[in-house]
């Protein structure tokens, strides 16, 4: 709307608005007082299931109500349905969550009753000696493992989604290959590199694909070297790939701990020589040099890596003077090295 001129308000206008404002607001609290009175009394009718369904339309951040809707589903609803009539029930229930993520992607209690929903989807449609006792289960979970990536095409950053992508994933009756989830991260992140969700999924994957021996780890951490290599060159103040590089270079106690460590160091060394002022630079690189000095002291040049330490330190003093106390912090903690 930059550049459109607003139009002004006439005095009847604003009045008229504010009548307006003022009976949805009462029609908000008459409906609220109706439906904790019921709860109150512990309706579990239909009627009471449409009267939550309103309130949740016009605030779905009620989480009382979210929580009053299961009751009367398990304790009205469930109890004298078929297993068909029940899985219709949680088929509504998905839509009525699905509209209000559209607009509130970020709200936990509408991420959690989708989970309860999805939980809660009964044997059917057929027997486990007729047809595919899962059959519904399968469809609804990998309809949802759809819905999630719909909604991180429209929000990739959104951490909501990505919590509970991690959630579908682990419950799904047949499992997605882990694979594949390595894959999705790749697609993510090549898109947009300042997607911390995304750095975090894949540190998480990967964890899981070499502890099962699915996945070599020292090739493919040369190759997150070099993607993380290429994050870095790109946005050079970006925190999330920093982050994931931390991760990636560990705690220093490996055996080959000493050449990664040295390397990565001369590959950030060469970043900060075109980015002088590069904050996140300075700060790997004092992390890393005191863990050189922590982990390897017996193979450094101590006094060296001291000095440089602290000219960093000096630096950084200046380019972000906020956290002037903790660098000071760490220049202590060198001294005692």
């Amino acid at each position: 709307m930059h550049g459109v001129k607003r139009a002004r308000q006439t005095p009847e206008a604003l009045e008229a608005r504010r009548l307006k404002e003022k009976s949805k607001l009462r029609d908000y609290l008459a409906l609220t007082d109706n439906v904790l009175a019921r709860k109150k009394r512990n309706d579990w009718s239909s009627e009471a299931l449409h009267a939550t369904t309103q309130l949740l339309q016009v605030n779905p951040e009620f989480y009382t109500i979210w929580n009053y809707r299961r009751h009367i589903l398990v304790k009205g609803m469930f109890p004298d349905s078929t297993p068909e009539k029940i899985k219709n029930l949680l088929d509504d229930d998905l839509a009525l969550t699905m509209a209000a993520l559209k607009i509130h992607p970020k709200v936990y209690w509408i991420w959690t009753h989708r989970e309860w929903c999805l939980k809660n989807v009964p044997n059917g449609p057929g027997t486990e000696d007729d047809g595919d006792a899962r059959g519904w289960e399968k469809e609804l979970w990998n309809q949802e493992l759809f819905v999630v990536e719909k909604l991180l095409d429209a929000d990739p950053r959104n951490f909501h989604a990505w919590s509970y992508r991690r959630l579908v994933l682990a419950s799904m009756p047949i499992p997605k290959p882990e694979l594949s989830e390595l894959a999705y991260t790749t697609k993510k992140i090549e898109s947009n590199f300042s997607n911390f969700s995304a750095w975090h999924q894949r540190s998480k994957v990967l964890t899981s694909l070499w502890s099962k021996g699915q996945l070599d780890e020292t090739q493919s951490k040369e190759e997150e070297f070099e993607l993380v290599h290429n994050a870095m060159y790109t946005d050079p103040n970006d925190q999330s790939v920093w982050i994931y590089h931390r991760w990636l270079v560990g705690t220093g106690d490996s055996g080959d701990s000493r050449d990664v460590l040295e390397r990565e160091i001369a590959v950030i060394h060469g970043l900060l020589e075109e980015e002088t002022d590069s904050k996140w630079c300075m700060e790997s690189l004092v992390h890393y040099k005191r863990l050189l000095l922590r982990k390897h002291a017996s193979f450094v040049d101590k006094s060296l890596l001291t000095q440089e330490c602290i000219h960093l330190l000096e630096q950084l003093r200046k380019v972000d003077p906020g956290r002037g106390a903790r660098y000071d912090e760490i220049e202590l903690d060198l001294a005692q090295m």
